[in-house]
């Protein structure tokens, strides 16, 4: 991956020591037929469907959510101000190269410290990213550094330049209550109506907005639909680049609606609920699992009204888990991508 010239990470404070000769750089792979990819996300759902794009391609950037107010990463960004690094981070393990070296990193970065003192519950990647903001005072410089120690099989950004806070109007039995916060919006047992995002219009870094105009798809899914997923379709400029993008755009469907952000909804509620939020976001593509609705006239109508046909496909896990499996998602990706054709 292209990595920022030396003179645009040279750090505000500090020092960091030339790391080049340290770090190998993955081997070179063919990408004449593989397509440009925009994943969009956050948290465990983004990690699946990076997981299987990986086997893919290799031409990834994931621009994730940071909204993120809870654990580790809201104590990080409560003490320094910064864009919630967790979710980042586990995009950027989810592309660690396949290499002992980038394993191990990962499992460097995904190491959390379990002890009775301040930095109990901290991952290890959580802190390294925030020190390299630190030294750097480059959002984006950073991130593409610990993708260089990891053997990044793509490039990881995040949604916004500053840090969001969702709010989102939830119906508790008949009351409308306003929710602040992700990890309150993420637990609230009723029907999600509306969400916000403070602020309403953010920055968005230069190279997110390029990556969506020069992609050849936009993938958005699985994860959490209100504070992982429609996100990104409510931020003006983010949503303005993708409505323009000549790429083609895929939504992935949940394996299962039972989490409480989609409290009382059908898959096809989500879909509508998304059309709701961003009226003028067309679809390609919609991709479930069959166990996910009963009616596929409904779902049909729902992926219409998105401008998309439906593609329903075996995703679930063998074990029967709600969870997709890696190499179901992959060859699915696959099929729509229409890379067997290329090959």
């Amino acid at each position: 991956m292209d990595l920022p010239a030396e003179k645009a990470l040279r750090p505000a404070t500090g020092s960091i020591p030339a790391v080049s000769a340290a770090i190998p750089d993955p081997a070179p792979r063919h990408v004449e037929v593989r397509p440009e990819v925009v994943a969009f996300g956050g948290g465990h759902g983004l990690a699946a469907t990076l997981a299987s794009l990986r086997l893919v391609t290799d031409r990834i950037t994931a621009v994730v959510t940071v909204a993120d107010d809870g654990g580790s990463s809201g104590r990080l960004r409560q003490e320094f101000g910064a864009l919630p690094p967790g979710d980042l981070r586990m995009a950027l393990s989810a592309l660690c190269d396949d290499s002992e070296w980038g394993q191990t990193w990962r499992d460097v970065l995904q190491y959390r410290f379990d002890t009775a003192g301040p930095l109990d519950q901290h991952a290890v990647g959580n802190l390294l990213i925030v020190a390299l903001w630190e030294l750097l005072g480059d959002t984006v410089g950073g991130l593409d550094w610990i993708a260089r120690l990891l053997g990044a099989r793509g490039r990881v950004l995040p949604m916004a330049a500053v840090p969001l806070e969702i709010e989102a109007d939830v119906d508790l039995g008949g009351t409308m209550t306003s929710v602040v916060g992700q990890s309150h919006v993420a637990l609230a047992a009723g029907r999600i109506g509306q969400i916000r995002l403070t602020p309403s219009d953010p920055p968005v870094a230069d190279e997110v907005l390029d990556a969506v105009a020069n992609s050849d798809w936009l993938v958005f899914g699985p994860g959490s639909w209100f504070s992982s997923v429609m996100p990104h379709l409510v931020v003006p400029r983010l949503q303005q680049a993708i409505i323009e993008s000549k790429a083609h755009r895929l939504l992935t469907l949940n394996i299962s609606t039972g989490d409480d952000e989609s409290f009382g909804m059908t898959a096809a509620d989500q879909l509508d609920a998304l059309h709701a939020h961003a009226p003028d976001v067309r679809f390609d593509v919609i991709l479930a699992d069959p166990s996910q609705f009963n009616s596929p006239r409904k779902m049909r109508a729902a992926a219409a009204r998105l401008g998309a046909r439906l593609v329903v496909s075996d995703l679930r896990r063998a074990d029967g888990t709600a969870r997709h499996e890696r190499f179901r998602l992959a060859a699915a990706y696959r099929e729509i991508f229409g890379l067997d054709e290329a090959d």
